[in-house]
């Protein structure tokens, strides 16, 4: 694969609106030229036979089955409220609306 260029670099500030001097630009070469054939590398390592994952290792659900249980009831859960209104918790008005 052939390195990215210096004149690739220099179209590609001007589309990014960045102005580059001359050793950045031959800087900014090099350094691109390395990631990029990092990234070749590392879809060369890829195996066809080696099935895509998104976690290296096989995750299971640990989550409990749901299942039904008693429940309290209105007057229980509201038993320890300061405060009630038509069955529900009353908390002092925080918006100023209706």
């Amino acid at each position: 694969m052939p390195g990215i260029t210096r004149e690739e670099v220099a179209h590609l500030a001007r589309l990014s609106r960045l102005e580059l001097t001359d050793e950045e630009l031959d800087h900014f070469a090099e350094q691109l030229d390395v990631i990029i054939g990092a990234v070749a590398r590392v879809s060369d390592v890829a195996d066809e036979d080696v099935p895509p994952t998104s976690h290296p290792l096989p995750l299971t659900n640990v989550m409990r089955a749901d299942e039904v249980r008693p429940w309290l009831t209105h007057e229980q859960a509201l038993s320890g409220a300061p405060a009630q209104e038509q069955q529900r918790f009353k908390v002092p008005q925080i918006l100023g609306e209706e």
